[in-house]
């Protein structure tokens, strides 16, 4: 049996997100799944004395195996591997409510978690809800993973995609007031977004992927009755990533694209603005879809959901997001080392 658990599997950092809410319950629910250890080797990233109060509140008979190093881990089941950064106090942990303690200790674990797969010593890294709240009162003004995990990794151009069934979402703005998302709309921008998703299709092996844009107007303006934006900024993006040699389609209608993209007209369809792309992800698959930060020299992949602290730890979380969030880190990893090996001189 000890072979099985041997075999050349990604090794996932999983990190616990934010402990006041529903992060390291679906932690735990993932890691008591036996095949989720013939996909990877997966370890938590967080604090033993949650993981401990989750597996007694949810009356489970599982181990949990407090590491100092990834060489540590075991990866097998029944014992769960916790990278222990003893941030949280269980006793002063306000569960179900914003606490800056929490905020803070989720911060840290996205930087180890960072760190670990920088230095190679994991493959990818998966991450559970955190508060932005919590986050800014514990002092880290950041609004949300992405910005973290771009600013510690040095990557000067990323996105947000989003997946759900057939349908992939790559945003150019993430968590802003809508003012401020539609002030960010450029052509730069748009062709940074059609560069990175068809990196990611190439990299799934898609060959030339299909990207489509849509308008930010009713209509896509209706050439221009209805804005400007279409004929001033999209419109010249979508000219210029054409004449640099990308498959890419629009501005079309927003409320006919994504079901367009969905019966499997376009690869990726790239959203102009958070909600625009949110929407119907959300609406598609609520639950079970995954967030994955382009253009980071990491691989990167999240839950679609926030903290849900009026679930929190009552023990009724679905791990739904996280099971297939996972799962594409796992496909991600496999397939940058498939290129890599390609790329490696004979």
């Amino acid at each position: 049996m000890r072979e099985l658990w041997e075999s050349e599997r990604p090794i996932i950092a999983i990190t616990m997100g934010d402990a006041a809410g529903i992060g390291p319950e679906i932690a735990v629910r993932v890691l008591c799944d036996v095949g989720i250890y013939r996909l990877c080797r997966p370890l938590i990233v967080g604090d033993a004395s949650v993981i401990r109060a989750v597996l007694d509140g949810m009356r489970l008979n599982f181990a949990v195996h407090p590491i100092a190093g990834v060489r540590e881990a075991r990866f097998e089941p029944r014992y769960l591997d916790v990278l222990d950064l003893h941030n949280i106090d269980m006793g002063r942990l306000k569960k179900g409510q914003v606490d800056p303690m929490a905020g803070a200790a989720a911060y840290q674990y996205i930087i180890a978690a960072a760190d670990l797969a920088l230095h190679g010593e994991v493959d990818a890294v998966v991450t559970c809800p955190i508060c932005k709240e919590a986050l800014n009162l514990a002092g880290y003004e950041y609004p949300g993973h992405t910005e973290i995990f771009a600013e510690r990794t040095g990557a000067k151009e990323y996105a947000m995609m989003m997946s759900a069934g057939a349908l992939r979402v790559v945003i150019i703005s993430t968590h802003l007031p809508l003012r401020a998302a539609l002030d960010l709309i450029s052509q730069e921008r748009i062709l940074t977004a059609v560069r990175l998703a068809d990196e990611l299709g190439r990299l799934l092996g898609m060959g030339l992927p299909r990207i489509a844009v849509p308008g930010l107007n009713p209509h896509a303006s209706e050439g221009g009755i209805f804005g400007h934006e279409e004929q001033e900024i999209i419109i010249p993006a979508i000219r210029q990533a054409q004449a640099m040699g990308f498959q890419v389609s629009g501005p079309f209608p927003a409320d006919m694209v994504f079901y367009r993209a969905v019966q499997g007209e376009f690869d990726f369809v790239i959203a102009l603005y958070h909600d625009q792309g949110l929407i119907p992800i959300k609406l598609l698959g609520f639950g079970a879809g995954v967030n994955v930060t382009l253009g980071l020299p990491i691989v990167r992949t999240s839950v679609d959901h926030g903290t849900a602290f009026d679930i929190a730890w009552q023990f009724r979380a679905s791990a739904c997001s996280l099971t297939e969030a996972i799962r594409w880190a796992v496909q991600l990893s496999k397939a940058r080392q498939k290129a890599r090996a390609n790329r490696a001189p004979a």
